[in-house]
Parts: structure tokens; C-alpha cells; sequence
């Protein structure tokens, strides 16, 4: 019984592998757009004019020129001598 069980387990086998199932492969109907890497940024827009310079405002004006002091008197020949002091006794 053992050995009729074993044949009819490997003719199963041998059955079940034989079956061979095709791929199936799932094509979309229409393409799908796939986004690539973005591209470089536009030209950009030519650069402005330069605006006028403003006007300079007006020098101002020079203040008054003080009166000029008196011419002082000239010294008579008199010497000052200044003594320093005397230093201490013992010392």
C-alpha cells in the first residue's frame, strides 16, 4: 500500500508542475507622461535706465570775519628767575 501511495503522489507532482501559466503583462492604454527635470529659468528682462543725478543744493554762506584784538604792549627787559626749593636739613 505504501508504495502504490508514493506513485500516485509523484504522478500528482509531476502533473501539477507540468501546468504552466502565462505572464500576465498589464499594458496601459494610453502613456502615461512621466515629468522629466525642470529645465533652465526663462531669459530674463533687460535692465532699467539709469535715473537722472538730482541737482546740488546752494553753497552756503561765509560768516563774518570778527573784529582783530589790539597789539599788546611790548615788556620792559625785566628777567624772572624762579627759585626751586630749598631741599631739607639732614636729608
Amino acid at each position: 500500500m505504501n508504495k502504490i501511495f508514493f506513485a500516485a503522489s509523484l504522478l500528482a507532482l509531476a502533473g501539477l508542475s507540468a501546468c504552466d501559466r502565462p505572464t500576465v503583462v498589464n499594458v496601459p492604454a494610453t502613456p502615461v507622461a512621466v515629468p522629466g527635470p525642470a529645465g533652465p529659468a526663462g531669459p530674463t528682462g533687460a535692465t532699467g535706465d539709469t535715473g537722472n543725478t538730482g541737482s546740488t543744493g546752494s553753497t552756503g554762506y561765509t560768516g563774518a570775519t570778527g573784529n582783530t584784538g589790539a597789539t599788546g604792549k611790548t615788556g620792559e627787559g625785566t628777567t624772572i628767575i624762579i627759585a626751586t626749593p630749598a631741599s631739607a636739613p639732614g636729608g
